[in-house]
């Protein structure tokens, strides 16, 4: 019996300065529509987002991480997403979007634990 489900990831990545294009991973979204799962995690790294901008917004740019695990959570933290399931959450997090906070590309992947794999994507490509 195969327990394992396809399930869907992007990094979350921050952009201090947009017009400048340099990025760094500071978090992770999955979704897995079998187990109706979506995450994030986070972990901002505050020495890279002052190297590539000293004058940047920490508190902002925590502030963004932390909504977005919002949406993921539901309820009241989720805002005007609280209604929607987890699917439609995780599609309007990956939209494109030209701010400091900014998901990259979607990718897929198998998994019997999506929360695991949520947190072993964190150690491996934002930790």
């Amino acid at each position: 019996m195969n327990d394992r489900h396809v399930f869907e990831y992007a990094l979350l990545r921050v952009v201090p300065r947009v017009e400048r294009g340099e990025c760094f991973n500071a978090g992770v979204l999955v979704y897995c529509r079998a187990q109706s799962f979506v995450a994030a995690r986070t972990h901002l790294d505050e020495a890279k987002l002052r190297a590539l901008d000293p004058n940047a917004d920490v508190v902002g740019v925590r502030a963004a991480l932390k909504a977005v695990e919002g949406v993921c959570h539901g309820g009241e933290a989720a805002g005007q997403a609280a209604r929607d399931d987890a699917g439609r959450r995780f599609r309007w997090l990956i939209a494109p979007r030209s701010t400091v906070v900014q998901p990259g590309p979607v990718h897929t992947g198998l998994t019997a634990d999506p929360a695991a794999e949520t947190e072993r994507l964190l150690d491996l490509l934002v930790r």
